[in-house]
């Protein structure tokens, strides 16, 4: 059952994935209310993440990372990562978050994160 609810909120994300989303962050609800979409903008920086929100409903979270910095940065939560990004480009994480809970996410270039690049995304 698991994998049904998995792959229908994955299905989801792909659909809303191609609206718009705001500096803010967004929230939507797709298929009937079956799934919540919630997009967060992460800026990073030496040695930083600016998140436009740092909670959620549980359902699929869609990290849209800019690297803002002058150093190649990645951007990792709940077990899953974004490439290495380089200075001015960007990458996209989609993460299925089904329990509520706090999720370290962090910065996992060597040193990064104990500089500061770490911090707390709540699902509630």
């Amino acid at each position: 059952m698991r994998g049904a609810a998995v792959a229908g909120l994955a299905a989801a994300a792909l659909a809303v994935a191609a609206g718009p989303a705001s500096a803010a962050g967004t929230q939507a609800r797709v298929a009937h209310g079956a799934a919540l979409i919630t997009t967060v903008n992460v800026a990073a920086s030496e040695f930083k993440f600016v998140l436009s929100t740092k909670t959620a409903k549980r359902g699929v979270v869609i990290f849209k990372v800019k690297n803002v910095g002058k150093l190649g940065h990645d951007f990792s939560i709940d077990g899953r990562k974004t490439k290495v990004i380089a200075p001015g480009k960007s990458a996209t994480l989609r993460v299925v978050f089904l329990k509520k809970g706090a999720y370290p996410y962090m910065c996992t270039v060597p040193g990064h994160a104990a500089a500061g690049m770490k911090g707390v995304f709540t699902i509630t």
